[in-house]
């Protein structure tokens, strides 16, 4: 699941994933024409493609994915939220709290002022800065989904009054967002990192190393950067 994580962009997508790797090892189970031979290569080359043919051939929709994802979250944090909080950890388990430890200390001065932005709900972000790195940040501040594309909140973020003047910086895991602030010539303010720690491939960050507008931040330098 790790490999082909990156491809994820909304929570969501979680479950169709999942999924297709069961049809993938369990042909007995199969209700999709793309799961036999499919590799994850393929996965990460195809998702859009691979995700449009799953959802229809399997009569999921979108929202209510998004719904049913969000409900068995929400469930799981109230009845549960210590073995939650241990699922959404890194995958090497206590590497969170500690190496990135050194990335949350800044974090605790700066929480009320910067804003965060995220494809996840809002609440699911929150709960996870809140008790893994001791870091609360105003509601108010955070951009889930819901909040609209993140061009569009860097667009409403650069235009506040308290903003104007500052060095707007945005650091993302997701290569393909990146890109898409680049053709907006309204965030051309904007400098733009791409977080080699988080869920993106060695060809994404091969190809970000040739765009100019893009820097590839390593954790260590990252935690720096807030000090």
């Amino acid at each position: 699941m790790y490999t082909v994580r990156p491809v994820v962009e909304t929570g969501y997508e979680n479950l169709l994933l999942v999924r297709l790797l069961l049809e993938m090892r369990m042909p007995s189970i199969r209700e999709s024409s793309v799961a036999e031979g499919l590799t994850m290569e393929g996965i990460l080359e195809k998702w859009s493609e691979l995700k449009q043919v799953i959802m229809a051939e399997w009569g999921e929709e979108r929202d209510a994915l998004i719904h049913l994802f969000g409900k068995v979250r929400d469930e799981w944090m109230d009845e549960d939220l210590t073995t939650w909080i241990g699922a959404n950890r890194y995958p090497n388990g206590d590497l969170l709290l500690g190496e990135y430890s050194s990335v949350f200390r800044p974090c605790h001065s700066l929480a009320s002022s910067f804003p965060h932005s995220s494809f996840a709900q809002a609440r699911f972000g929150n709960a996870l800065l809140r008790e893994l790195a001791g870091v609360t940040i105003p509601p108010e501040k955070i951009f889930g989904l819901g909040s609209g594309p993140k061009v569009e909140v860097l667009k409403q973020l650069q235009k506040k009054p308290e903003h104007q003047g500052l060095k707007l910086h945005f650091v993302e895991d997701q290569l393909a967002i990146l890109k898409n602030v680049i053709k907006e010539p309204e965030l051309d303010g904007w400098n733009l990192f791409l977080g080699n720690w988080g869920y993106n491939t060695q060809k994404e960050r091969e190809e970000a190393e040739t765009i100019p507008r893009i820097q590839i931040v390593e954790l260590s330098d990252f935690s720096k950067k807030l000090k």
